[in-house]
């Protein structure tokens, strides 16, 4: 006799941690009643034992006012909460997470006024509840003959029990289409159950015999039955070990197992223990009941071990390590950055290796950390890229006394402020939250310290860029660069790796008091390459060559009689300087600034004025262009004269007739 034991089978994470929470309840509160609010599992064995320890369960909230009440994992109604203010009950709420997302879902749903449909028995807890989450106005489907009584809506909103089967989801919902312009779906069919149910056809339909273990109201049971019953015809379900039917199976070569979601591990040990003793031969059985053992041992704390993640919430990630207990890792035992969401890490049916930091967190589960297995990977490649001078990305997490907190793989490293930058950093919270290349320029991975430098790289780039540069820079070239630094005398602009000088000269063709008038550090500027000296690696740039001289265009953009704007920038005895445009002046001369005598310009005009000039005339040639404030004034005066029309001129002349034959 072969004996094949199905690989998901057993408690599911939202049943175990039911049981959990309440053996824990049993043997810590010792002043309040304990109840569960209707059987918490559909197995007979463990509500005897509850039952044994003083725990019963009751059907309605009224009953047992100022108690403890257990919500078991198929959840309750959103009404139920408020009852249970009112009537003094402390509850300790153990629905499962799956359960809990398609009661979100459908709230949420039938409140934006979508019709909600849920696939599922009528009659079964969990559906009850989630009806409850939308005002009892969902409809329930059962099978294809109750799509008859969901109406024609315009939107439709479908979620499942998660105990149902894959084959009926896709039926009902196909067949959903029809009857609204928008279905949202959503299969809420739990991943475990997904699982359990996989791998329960997989075994049967490569043995001769299938046992299927759990209690016999029990909804998921009894869908494992007709899985099983689809690829064999041979199918067995018990509900406990006495219920075995030896006589059927003891010749038969193949022999399968599964079990509910509400079936202890020590039920499905027992009764393969029990088939074990008909065949004492049997390797193949023995090897289960090894691993069957084995799930029962506790892991060691410091120990490395894989499993599957079931669960993923904003706050922690549940895995499912083959121990009768599922393990937890929190949210900061899954990275070193604080802003990591742990739903970006892992999702439900992943494969995850973690390390057990304890056996048992207070409340039977697992403590489990991922990023203590990511830090000892990263050490090595740390060790790795340090020998070999390689780059690697850190992300700044931490601004701490002298520099910054850098994480690479969860290993927590240095940047020192002044390994920042090739330049004074002023704001090092500027960093936080980005990813940076660095250098590693200091490593022992015995005391487990790092030191990471973001200035090695820059070198090692500018190094590459300055390289670039000298094979291909040219006198009279444009090229785009970067202002860095400004002195009286100029800026400086890195346009590669080499800080070249624009002159304050060479600013513009204006005039300039400070450089900061033209430019500000961090502008993206076009300069002329002057003049350059590997050598000594100094370039000479210019920022006015590359727009043309005033000079060359005057006569195209102004002309003799105009009347333009410009601003005072130099007074003399004889007269004030206009200055039109960057490096394009003009002459007011004395006699032109005022229609009365003055003695000195500064009696009508100051630097810095803006004023209105007349062009008296331009002399391209001699660079030289008259200017007049005066005639300005009196051009503008003479057009905000209007004299009268024709038309105008008559009324007028009669009015005065009138007036004089009046008089």
């Amino acid at each position: 006799m072969e004996i094949i034991v199905a690989d998901h089978s057993g408690f599911c994470f939202g049943v175990k941690e039911a049981i959990n929470k309440t053996f824990h309840a049993a043997n810590e509160i010792k002043d309040k009643e304990i109840y569960t609010f209707g059987p918490l599992i559909h197995n007979s064995q463990v509500i005897d034992q509850l039952k044994s320890m003083g725990v019963d369960s009751i059907d309605k909230i009224d009953q047992k006012p100022n108690s403890t009440i257990i919500v078991r994992s198929h959840g309750v109604p959103l009404h139920f909460y408020e009852a249970a203010e009112r009537h003094h009950v402390q509850l300790i709420d153990a629905t499962c997470p799956f359960v809990r997302k398609v009661q979100n879902i459908a709230r949420e749903y039938y409140l934006r006024g979508y019709c909600v449909v849920i696939v599922g028995d009528p009659k079964h807890p969990e559906v009850i509840g989630i009806n409850g989450w939308c005002d009892n106005q969902a409809y329930i489907v059962q099978d294809e003959q109750n799509l008859k009584d969901v109406p024609n809506c315009e939107k439709i909103c479908v979620v499942a029990q998660t105990t149902i089967t894959q084959d009926l989801w896709d039926r009902i919902t196909l067949n959903l289409e029809s009857k609204a312009g928008i279905v949202e779906k959503f299969n809420t069919i739990c991943i475990a159950t997904k699982d359990r149910q996989s791998s329960c056809a997989k075994v049967a339909s490569q043995v001769d015999a299938m046992i299927v273990i759990g209690g016999h109201h029990s909804s998921n049971t009894q869908k494992l039955v007709q899985i099983s019953k689809k690829y064999c015809k041979n199918t067995y379900h018990i509900e406990t070990v006495e219920e075995l039917p030896m006589n059927q199976i003891i010749n038969m070569k193949k022999i399968g197992i599964t079990a509910g979601a509400s079936t202890p591990d020590w039920i499905i040990k027992e009764v393969i223990d029990k088939m074990s003793n008909a065949d004492q031969h049997n390797n193949e059985m023995m090897n289960m009941m090894e691993e069957i053992e084995n799930s029962l041992r506790v892991p060691r704390r410091g120990q490395t071990v894989k499993g599957k993640v079931i669960h993923v919430s904003d706050n922690e990630i549940i895995v499912n390590i083959g121990y009768k207990s599922d393990g937890i890792i929190p949210k900061g035992e899954i990275s070193n950055d604080p802003t990591v969401n742990p739903r970006d890490i892992a999702q439900e049916g992943d494969d995850i290796e973690v390390y057990v930091i304890k056996t048992d967190d207070g409340e039977g589960n697992l403590l489990l950390s991922k990023k203590r297995v990511d830090s000892e990977k990263g050490w090595d490649i740390l060790e790795e890229a340090s020998n070999d001078g390689r780059i690697v990305p850190v992300k700044v997490v931490e601004v701490v006394k002298g520099g910054v907190i850098a994480v690479y793989t969860e290993i927590r490293g240095f940047i020192p402020a002044s390994q920042l930058s090739d330049s004074y950093v002023e704001d090092m919270q500027s960093f936080v939250g980005k990813t940076l290349d660095a250098k590693i320029i200091d490593l022992n991975k015995g005391k487990k310290k790092v030191v990471f430098s973001r200035k090695a790289v820059i070198a090692q780039e500018n190094e590459k860029k300055r390289k670039l540069l000298w094979q291909n820079i040219d006198k009279g070239s444009v090229i785009e660069g970067e202002v860095k630094r400004l002195t009286n005398f100029g800026a400086f602009v890195d346009i590669g790796g080499i800080d070249g000088l624009v002159h304050i000269s060479d600013l513009t063709w204006g005039r300039v008091g400070h450089p900061s008038e033209v430019v500000q550090i961090g502008d993206k500027i076009k300069v002329k390459v002057i003049d350059f000296d590997q050598d000594k690696s100094k370039v000479s740039l210019s920022l006015k060559l590359t727009a043309p001289e005033p000079w060359t265009a005057v006569d195209e953009k102004y002309n003799v009689g105009d009347i333009v704007e410009g601003k005072v920038v130099r007074l003399a005895d004889f007269g004030a300087f206009i200055e039109l445009e960057p490096g394009l002046d003009g002459l007011v001369h004395i006699s032109q600034i005022s229609d009365k005598h003055i003695s000195k310009p500064s009696q009508e005009v100051h630097v810095g004025q803006i004023v209105d000039v007349k062009i008296l005339e331009i002399n391209k040639e001699s660079k030289r262009i008259s200017l007049s404030i005066k005639e300005a004034k009196q051009g503008q005066l003479n057009e905000e004269i209007v004299l009268p029309q024709n038309d105008e001129l008559a009324t007028i002349g009669e009015i005065i007739e009138t007036q004089e034959k009046e008089s």
